[in-house]
């Protein structure tokens, strides 16, 4: 797959004090990628920057081989800010057809994009009595108006109830599946997990975390956690003595296994015999990745 977006040692300072440190970040057409972060990290400014809204201090980015901010990468990237604001006099279908003709895209496909974000009903209402919800999904109909080739899209289920934040989520994978590289800076682990193809972390300005969730848990070696319900008491106490495990309450043990371990374990669980009712195993996640890469750096 060609690449959309590349960033290659980016270097930014505010105040003489470095802000993003080295940074450098790929995506392919088709891909979505997560960029994780604490408040502070990084995020919002690697995007003005990719932007082309804020100047580097060293490094490059090209998108689609265009340098950040010229007319031929704007025309490439779509961005949907967390805060989305319209004017408010406005109705939803008189915004489009404003930005439609900036864009020079064709007008009669407003109709057909609000009802894909849910707004149909409320498409000549004046945006000054939409919810923030609201608001956010006319923004994402922004987005989708110009079939980008680059989507940034910042904390973009704010806001959203979870039938939407379903539905938007549907929409990025449409997107993705069309070749749109896609780049979702949130702080909404759980959601990322299953719908992301790869994971970038930064922390202190730095890119601590770039890959596969797989493949990060790998790296990072993280243990894995089986909840084990036992037949009865007597047999939580056998488990716990035999594992090496927690007992938790009154018929279950919590086992944690290192890497490479859990095969182990699952064959001395089944040796058990009546004494096992039950086994849940809980591989590390994204919220146990986040919190081991984004941890001191020193």
């Amino acid at each position: 797959m060609s690449l959309v977006l590349i960033c290659d040692s980016l270097m930014k300072r505010r105040d003489r004090v470095p802000v993003l440190q080295d940074v450098s970040l790929a995506i392919p057409e088709g891909a979505r990628v997560a960029l994780l972060g604490h408040n502070g990290a990084g995020k919002s400014t690697l995007i003005k920057l990719i932007l082309g809204l804020t100047p580097l201090d060293s490094g490059t980015i090209s998108i689609l081989g265009a340098r950040q901010g010229s007319d031929a990468a704007r025309q490439a990237v779509a961005h949907l800010p967390e805060a989305v604001a319209f004017q408010g006099a406005l109705t939803g279908r008189e915004t489009l057809r404003y930005f439609a003709g900036l864009a020079g895209e064709d007008p009669r496909q407003i109709g057909h994009l609000l009802d894909r974000v849910g707004l149909a009903e409320a498409a000549d209402r004046r945006i000054a009595t939409y919810s923030k919800g609201m608001r956010q999904r006319l923004g994402l109909a922004q987005v989708l108006l110009r079939r980008p080739r680059l989507a940034l899209l910042d904390e973009p289920t704010s806001g959203l109830d979870p039938i939407s934040r379903h539905d938007l989520y549907a929409i990025i994978d449409e997107l993705a599946a069309g070749g749109t590289a896609v780049l979702i800076a949130s702080h909404a682990l759980t959601e990322l997990e299953a719908r992301t193809d790869r994971i970038a972390i930064l922390s202190k300005g730095r890119l601590v975390a770039d890959d596969t969730l797989s493949a990060l848990s790998h790296q990072a070696g993280l243990p894995t956690r089986m909840r084990v319900r036992a037949s009865g008491s007597d047999g939580a106490d056998f488990i716990a003595r035999s594992t090496g495990g927690a007992r938790i309450n009154g018929a279950s043990v919590e086992i944690t296994c290192p890497p490479g371990a859990k095969m182990a374990t699952l064959r001395t669980l089944s040796g058990l015999g009546p004494q096992v009712s039950d086994i849940d195993v809980v591989p590390p996640g994204l919220e146990d990745l986040y919190r081991h890469y984004s941890g001191d750096l020193s």
